[in-house]
């Protein structure tokens, strides 16, 4: 059977396409991802521009679906369309133009369809570990085991957010970053309280982000799907990103283009979770929350 998922981020609006054998795994048929901004002018209301290239890049998704012959689809937005005043009108544009409908998922929901995608990628892992999806608009906490969640929360804090309140400089200057660590610390205290309770020696990043510290560390994944990183080696590249210009970012050959506005705040975050949380090692997942609806999906086909 033939499964589609489309993810309508803050950032970027993903497509994914695989194909499920009688076994329940699924392969790969088509992947895309188009940088449609919608938080670019804030997340409070969704610009006209970015609006209009949401729905031009749903149109030509939709195209290719129709061209894959896929025969299921789910489509869901997330913090961009939760929080703006415009995001239902947004939902209601798409359906009228195109015919895509969109669902809107709690941040509760994204955060366990998260764990779900990451546990398909990683290898099993005795303990806890703490999960996290750097998002634009939002970033997803969640700490667990293998097979069971204990604790997750999303929080309204994602890359597009930091970088438009704290990013004020090229390259960012050192009293931005303390101000940005000083917000960190009063907005994820609720994390900070719970990781009291559970010993989570390893970070599990879901893509995004941490896409970037695998391909500025590695010629290639170090795994199918995932790669291990000591911390020490995170550091290796951490500096060098918090402390460059944008032409200076622009320039490294491993760093995507469509990152380079937003990395730095992206590291300034990662950097601090895993001072806060004691954080050893990072486990990176090709896999995140699309995986994560694609397996619920494939277990829904089957029974």
């Amino acid at each position: 059977m033939r499964l589609g998922v489309i993810d309508c981020g803050t950032n970027t609006f993903h497509l994914l396409v695989v194909d499920v054998d009688q076994h329940g795994k699924f392969t790969r048929v088509y992947k895309e991802r188009n940088y449609v901004r919608l938080g670019e002018n804030g997340l409070m209301k969704i610009g006209e521009i970015p609006f209009q290239r949401g729905i031009v890049c749903l149109a030509d998704y939709k195209r290719k679906l129709a061209q894959l012959e896929v025969q299921e689809l789910k489509v869901f937005g997330t913090e961009a369309l939760r929080r703006a005043s415009n995001g239902k009108e947004f939902v209601e544009a798409v359906k009228m133009q195109t015919g895509v409908q969109v669902d809107l998922i709690t941040g509760e929901e994204e955060a366990r369809l998260i764990h779900l995608g990451v546990m398909q990628a990683v290898s099993p892992f005795i303990g806890k570990g703490l999960i996290m999806d750097v998002g634009g608009g939002s970033v997803e906490f969640i700490i667990a085991s293998g097979a069971e969640v204990f604790w997750a929360r999303s929080f309204p804090i994602g890359v597009q957010v930091l970088f438009s309140e704290f990013h004020k400089n090229d390259p960012i200057k050192k009293t931005d970053v303390q101000a940005l660590k000083a917000y960190l610390e009063k907005a994820l205290q609720p994390l900070f309280l719970v990781l009291q309770k559970h010993d989570t020696p390893f970070l599990l990043g879901a893509s995004g982000s941490f896409e970037v510290v695998e391909e500025l560390l590695f010629n290639e994944r170090q795994h199918e799907l995932y790669s291990t990183v000591p911390v020490m080696d995170y550091h290796k590249v951490h500096g060098l990103i918090v402390g460059s210009s944008l032409a200076e970012r622009q320039a490294m050959d491993r760093l995507p283009n469509e990152r380079v506005e937003l990395v730095v705040v992206a590291f300034v975050l990662i950097d601090f979770i895993l001072k806060k949380a004691g954080i050893k090692e990072i486990v990176t997942s090709a896999y995140a929350m699309k995986e994560g609806v694609l397996y619920e999906m494939m277990k829904a086909t089957r029974s």
